[in-house]
């Protein structure tokens, strides 16, 4: 086992590793770059002609039918995204205390067949990270997440990033701010989204739009393993993180090993990472 873990954190270090050079400076002034206006001007051609002969077309049946079919795709996607809280028993499981406070059971349990899975039903998340490239690229990773009960939280992601070349350094301030759903809420299994914000601060000081997706899957031996990714845009540029860890839990609290990709414009980063967390 402590050898197929060595291997694991070699193989990290090798995929992380590169040189940099410059890369955080080239993102900042990417995403600080505007949309071209003649881009932007077409956009606007184009929509003003496709309103224009959408509303020339005659209504009727056609509309009938076009509004049943919308219907239709609308619940069959809330069921998809939201569950049918009828029929999907584990859409009731309530959240543990913190993993493996119950014997193989990861956040969720059923208050049906344990009544002491959780003392509150309130429970926060902190988590943080050190991410290495090399020695001039590196940063950190600090996630909140606020779970007032089982149906909905409240994430918080902090990204700080630094590069250091001959006689120059650079840095940069990544945030995502999310409502949080699982979707999903097995013993060992959940799986859910994330929609909300990103923000970049320091010499971009621009807001974007993200959504997201993470699931975590927990083993019999206080091991798990989570992935998770949030997409997000600004001024037209991909702002996008993606992880992989596993962790390994001891009693309310844990330590992790992984690996993180970002996308910040056309830049991309890659980091091994190493980190630890407390459920409170």
């Amino acid at each position: 086992m402590k050898k197929h873990i060595l291997a694991f954190c070699c193989t990290l270090l090798i995929v992380a590793g590169g040189y940099s050079q410059d890369k955080l400076n080239k993102s900042k002034s990417e995403l600080n770059k505007g949309k071209d206006l003649n881009t932007v001007a077409a956009q606007q051609k184009t929509t003003s002609t496709s309103s224009s002969s959408s509303s020339s077309r005659d209504g009727g049946i056609g509309s009938i039918f076009v509004e049943l079919i919308a219907k239709a795709v609308a619940y069959t996607a809330g069921i998809a995204v939201i569950g049918h809280y009828g029929i999907e028993d584990h859409l009731h499981f309530e959240q543990t205390e913190y993993p493996y406070y119950l014997p193989e059971h990861g956040n969720y349990f059923n208050a049906e067949v344990h009544d002491d899975g959780n003392i509150n039903n309130f429970r926060f998340d902190l988590k943080d990270k050190f991410l290495y490239n090399n020695g001039n690229l590196f940063g950190n990773h600090l996630e909140a997440k606020l779970r007032p009960f089982q149906y909905l939280y409240v994430k918080a992601d902090y990204y700080q990033l630094f590069e250091f070349q001959e006689n120059t350094s650079d840095n940069l301030s990544l945030f995502y701010f999310n409502l949080g759903y699982d979707r999903i809420r097995l013993r060992r299994f959940n799986l859910g989204w994330t929609i909300g914000a990103s923000y970049i601060a320091n010499d971009v000081n621009k807001l974007g739009f993200s959504f997201g997706a993470n699931a975590e899957y927990f083993c019999k031996q206080n091991v798990s393993f989570l992935a998770g990714a949030k997409w997000s845009f600004i001024n037209d540029k991909p702002v996008h993180a993606y992880e992989i860890e596993g962790r390994y839990h001891r009693k309310n609290y844990f330590i992790s090993v992984g690996f993180e990709h970002l996308d910040i414009a056309s830049p991309n980063y890659n980091f091994a990472t190493v980190g630890g967390g407390i459920y409170l």
